[in-house]
């Protein structure tokens, strides 16, 4: 019985950990993606630059006398110039590579406004949701087995290989004349089904996560179909999330076109749903 227990918690464990990693995964894409640069040289890896704000917070961006243009992850040292910018900073990649930089020969790019990774935030949008999904799963596996069996030790295993024949869907469960029914009590362990509840609770979490992100979301629930108008509204604190990070990125941009004479923009990602509208019902939550 103990290896058995052991199995399970471990293939439970591992079940939690693949829905974290899912959900993180999945948000982390979508915020990696968010941004398109447009005229960065082609040594700078647009990509691993996302990634390095996305996770870090901050990135430097600057010119190697070798290499070229270079955008990488940064340590800051301080010395703060008078709106407390980090004067010194230094540029480092996994291979080994540093660079001590300053203010007059890199600029530093910030994720947001406050300076901060978004990795932690999605983190915790990727925790909420893998706890209702586990929950979802066992409520589930609830309604298949609501009930607990008292019987003997020795008709223990009977009573295991008949619901073996149960759980595997099978539409008869034979037993020998030999069981005793007598002996076996059913106590109903009364599971209510709230699945759907909770499904609709994840949809709302991650629409929350998509705003967050600055990603369009259906995130009210209504039964009549949805008028444009009535989603563009809807979409306020959709477009003020991306202000933060958008402005940061361009006021970088700025800053780099300036000291290197170079054309480089960003913007954030649109597609035609965003232009035309979205027209939804009740229910389509994508998750």
């Amino acid at each position: 019985m103990g290896r058995v227990k052991d199995r399970d918690f471990w293939q439970s464990a591992r079940y939690n950990n693949v829905t974290f990693t899912n959900y993180y995964n999945r948000l982390a894409e979508i915020g990696f993606s968010r941004f398109k640069w447009s005229g960065l040289p082609e040594t700078v890896d647009e990509r691993f630059l996302e990634m390095a704000l996305f996770g870090d917070g901050a990135a430097v961006f600057f010119k190697d006398e070798v290499l070229g243009f270079l955008a990488l992850r940064v340590i800051l040292n301080g010395r703060y110039n008078v709106y407390q910018v980090p004067i010194n900073r230094r540029a480092y990649a996994a291979n080994g590579y540093q660079v001590e930089l300053d203010e007059n020969n890199s600029v530093i790019i910030y994720n947001n406004f406050m300076h901060t990774p978004s990795v932690l935030d999605v983190e915790s949008f990727a925790a909420r949701l893998y706890n209702i999904d586990r929950t979802i799963d066992v409520n589930v596996n609830a309604q298949k087995t609501p009930i607990l069996l008292q019987c003997s030790d020795s008709q223990r295993l009977t009573l295991k290989n008949l619901y073996m024949q149960y759980e595997g869907n099978m539409p008869f469960v034979f037993a020998t004349k030999d069981l005793d029914l007598e002996s076996i009590k059913a106590i109903n362990t009364g599971a209510p089904y709230v699945a759907d509840k909770l499904f609709f609770l994840k949809s709302q979490i991650w629409n929350e996560a998509l705003t967050y992100l600055g990603i369009p979301n259906i995130s009210i629930n209504k039964k009549e179909r949805l008028i444009s108008d009535e989603v563009q509204k809807n979409q306020g604190g959709t477009v003020a999330s991306r202000y933060s990070p958008l402005v940061m990125r361009q006021n970088a941009a700025d800053e780099i076109n300036r000291m290197f004479g170079l054309e480089i923009s960003v913007d954030f990602r649109t597609d035609e749903t965003e232009t035309n509208g979205i027209d939804a019902e009740e229910g389509e939550d994508y998750v």
